[in-house]
């Protein structure tokens, strides 16, 4: 990636009609520069509509990443469980692939009560299996594992990087309002958000802050961590220190607004960002 891009979660709000490609339309009318393909409930995209997706997207210069569906455990006790989630990770991908896109994101499981290695082994071990069927496919994309915003979910920011040293086309996905919420608050300033960025320069190299994949948002949260997404005015979580720190690193790649306003905390995202 040459820039950071700013973006939506989904089709903007105020696209009409509201299909995948007018989204992506309006996505450039917008000035922004990414949009992420929600497929968070299902796989809304059929392989007969992909290539329109990729062809739009490619018109207006729109850079797409995904959102693999939120019912994915790779530590379920239950092997027909993991099946499926593997499956939706590689149908995820692949449907990815044909729109164009280059980096996908999922929330990987919950720890279910066992040791924190234990289920990293048994998450690292079904990741594996889903790279080789994506490798023997040539499906080429970066899958993410994502930062996620309960104590009760894999998904520290110490995870996500051991993960992505175990592979090659594994890179992390990391959720600042997530991490936030994870931990109650904390993780809230310049410094605490450069900390996290040091800790992945100096885990990946230069590479791993010039391929990122972002996600921002508002959030709620309590002691046992998020709650529900909120607008950024709406929220404690300080965004334009956050901006900054982002932007002193000379980061690049996408920062994905999962506000419930989406294009509008992303348009005031890349402006305040702009502006520092």
């Amino acid at each position: 990636m040459k820039e950071l891009l700013f973006g939506t979660a989904g089709i903007p709000l105020s696209s009409n009609p509201r299909t995948t490609a007018d989204g992506i339309r309006h996505v450039k009318k917008l000035g922004l520069g990414c949009m992420e393909l929600e497929f968070v409930h299902s796989i809304n995209i059929s392989k007969e509509k992909a290539p329109e997706i990729k062809k739009v997207a490619e018109e207006n210069n729109i850079v797409l990443t995904c959102h693999a569906p939120y019912y994915i455990n790779l530590n379920s006790a239950e092997k027909a469980k993991c099946d499926a989630s593997c499956q939706r990770i590689i149908n995820s991908a692949r449907i990815l692939k044909m729109c164009g896109g280059y980096s996908l994101c999922f929330h990987s499981g919950f720890y279910m009560g066992q040791e924190p290695k234990k289920v990293y082994e048994t998450i690292m071990d079904n990741l594996k299996s889903i790279i080789k069927t994506l490798k023997n496919e040539g499906i080429n994309i970066w899958i993410r594992p994502e930062t996620t915003g309960k104590e009760t979910q894999f998904g520290n920011v110490d995870e996500i990087l051991q993960l992505s040293q175990e592979f090659d086309n594994v890179m992390p996905c990391i959720d600042f309002a997530h991490f936030h919420a994870r931990t109650n608050g904390k993780y809230n300033s310049y410094g605490e958000f450069a900390s996290i960025l040091e800790k992945i320069e100096k885990t990946l190299g230069k590479t791993g802050l010039e391929n990122m994949h972002i996600h921002i948002t508002g959030i709620a949260y309590g002691p046992k961590g998020e709650k529900n997404h909120l607008n950024l005015e709406e929220s404690d979580l300080k965004y334009k220190e956050l901006l900054k720190a982002l932007k002193d690193f000379k980061v690049k790649g996408v920062v994905v607004c999962e506000s419930p306003n989406i294009e509008g905390d992303a348009m005031l995202m890349k402006k305040t960002y702009e502006k520092l």
